[in-house]
């Protein structure tokens, strides 16, 4: 009402975060991961499994309690190794 009183035009766009967090395109494997994923949520959920989700650990393919993931502050060195190798898989400056 008030950007009406003013008679000036408003428009409000909202921006699905999860679309800005791939910085490459995805390729064969992905899609493949992402399909694999899709089928263990799915039979996770049909189990009647709640408060997991799923996620890959040492090359095998797993359902973990959110509350063990999500305990406890995580930081990354962004002079170390692995962040050197995810901005280099990632395809950033």
């Amino acid at each position: 009402d008030y950007f009406k009183k003013m008679q000036h035009p408003l428009s409000i766009k909202y921006i699905d975060p999860t679309y800005m967090i791939r910085a490459v395109p995805s390729n064969a494997n992905d899609t493949v991961f992402c399909s694999v994923l899709a089928q263990y949520a799915v039979h996770a959920a049909m189990a009647g499994f709640t408060g997991i989700t799923v996620g890959k650990v040492d090359e095998s393919f797993v359902m973990l309690p959110i509350h063990a993931i999500t305990k406890g502050t995580r930081k990354v060195n962004i002079k170390g190794r692995q962040f050197e190798r995810l901005m280099r898989a990632t395809e950033q400056p």
